[in-house]
């Protein structure tokens, strides 16, 4: 038995440059890493979307959940998974710009959701309301802090507002933000059409990182009183 011991791989430059480096060796230090590879995740963040929803319950069997940002699929493999896609009446529908190999049980499409007609072809895909929406979606990063934080909150406005166009009364949303002070707009938007909207980290997420989810449960409906 190795866990528990502080074993730490360090990699040999071997041509790549620092950040490279450090980048593969936190990857390859890292517990959820290994535990995705040997439970068949294709990402360490299943493990992100599965600790929020030990917590919170919103993934039930029978539900339709759209993932936005999908690739590679660790995501699409937790809701799938809960939801009883296949067995129970569940349904993933899934977008990404990058292509990802066939799940079970998944309808995905490769498309950037921002594109003008990515919702569209959601909403066809789904046939009907959604339980839950997912944006998991990060823009590439730039390395300017500020920029990328916009960014990231580009997208996960433009994901709000998706939901707020498919989800069935009663509904969750749960994005991915960054630290960076335009986030509590966001939050104090979606705490008009939700009952209940706060941040969460989960422990799968890094410690270091400024990654948040915003987590929107209760979806009001569009036709309620402002």
């Amino acid at each position: 038995m190795t866990e528990g011991r502080n074993l730490k791989v360090r990699v040999k430059a071997g041509g790549r440059t620092q950040a490279s480096r450090r980048w593969l060796e936190r990857q390859l230090n890292d517990p959820y890493v290994a535990r995705a590879k040997r439970e068949g995740f294709r990402s360490r963040a299943a493990y992100k979307l599965a600790e929020i929803d030990d917590k919170h319950r919103f993934l039930k069997a029978g539900g339709k959940v759209v993932d936005l940002g999908a690739a590679p699929g660790g995501w699409s493999q937790v809701a799938a998974k809960r939801v009883r896609v296949g067995e129970g009446g569940g349904r993933v529908v899934a977008i990404d710009l990058l292509d990802i190999d066939p799940i079970p049980g998944i309808d995905f499409v490769q498309l950037d959701f921002m594109a003008e007609d990515a919702p569209d072809r959601l909403k066809t895909m789904l046939g009907g309301p959604a339980d839950v929406v997912l944006s998991d979606m990060a823009a590439n990063a730039t390395g300017h802090r500020q920029t990328d934080h916009l960014k990231i909150m580009g997208l996960a406005e433009a994901a709000a507002e998706f939901a707020r166009e498919v989800l069935k009364p009663g509904g969750v949303f749960l994005a991915k933000v960054l630290q960076g002070g335009t986030e509590g707009q966001l939050l104090a938007s979606l705490k008009r059409d939700f009952a209940s909207v706060k941040h969460v980290k989960p422990a799968a997420s890094r410690s270091d990182s400024a990654e948040l989810y915003v987590l929107a449960i209760g979806f009001r409906g569009q036709n309620i009183s402002k």
